[in-house]
């Protein structure tokens, strides 16, 4: 069974907890279209999103975690990992769980997903390394063909027993930021030789400028932009599709 963990920010360091919480519905909505019903979900955060969808898979661990302070990147990024700790805990106690993806509480989901780990319950696991990229609003998605994972943080699925990890302290805490973050999980794993497959599909879609993204960038736009970046850029131009049906039912981008 696929466990998806989502963490959700506070309302006290949201820009608009309506906001937030729309969109995080839209995520919920997005994991649990799954074709296989052998799955579940954990949502852990300070407050339930004040939403109205409801789904039986879900399950809502609601606890005091400390609030980060919204002026410090990294203590967003701390409060974060604590939230995934928690729900990486909970996830191995249940019967049946054989693999854990950790979704960021903004991005879209394949609905092919949880029938694919249940058909390889065995296998390590897998990095997403290609999929789309979204901006809010947009009739258009850009292909990322390769390295989706050092983008985006909803892009590993592990195995549960790869996460060494069964006690609720700062010291595994600290271990899950140092060794489990998206961008450096790949070679971390390599070096205790376990090799994450690609997934062979476009597994998430990775939505940005929605007005909450924490860590999504904007370059300086005095900045000088060499011939080889601009020709780059005119390349990736040729990435992107038009947001048909059936991306918006496989991923339940709405």
């Amino acid at each position: 069974m696929l466990v998806f963990i989502i963490p959700l920010k506070s309302p006290q360091v949201s820009k608009s907890w309506e906001n937030v919480c729309s969109i995080f519905e839209r995520t919920l909505r997005s994991v649990c279209n799954q074709t296989s019903s052998n799955f579940k979900v954990i949502v852990v955060c300070n407050q339930k999103p004040d939403i109205t969808y409801n789904h039986p898979k879900v399950i809502y661990l609601v606890d005091t975690f400390p609030i980060p302070k919204p002026e410090v990147g990294f203590s967003k990024e701390l409060d974060r990992t604590r939230k995934m700790l928690a729900g990486i805990i909970y996830a191995k106690k249940l019967e049946g769980t054989t693999h854990i993806m950790l979704v960021d509480a903004d991005d879209c989901v394949s609905n092919r997903l949880a029938d694919y780990v249940e058909t390889h319950p065995n296998e390590p696991g897998w990095l997403v390394t290609s999929g789309y990229w979204y901006r809010e609003s947009s009739n258009f998605v850009k292909v990322m063909r390769k390295a989706f994972y050092e983008y985006c943080g909803t892009s590993n699925i592990l195995r549960a027993d790869i996460y060494d990890v069964d006690t609720y302290n700062e010291e595994n805490v600290n271990k899950l930021f140092k060794y489990y973050r998206h961008k450096i999980i790949k070679k971390n794993l390599e070096n205790k030789r376990v090799h994450l497959a690609p997934l062979p599909f476009k597994g998430v879609v990775y939505i940005v400028h929605h007005g909450e993204n924490t860590y999504y960038a904007v370059g300086n736009k005095h900045h000088k932009i060499s011939l080889k970046s601009r020709f780059l850029r005119w390349k990736t131009l040729l990435d992107n599709r038009f947001l048909t049906p059936k991306i918006k039912e496989e991923f339940s981008l709405i």
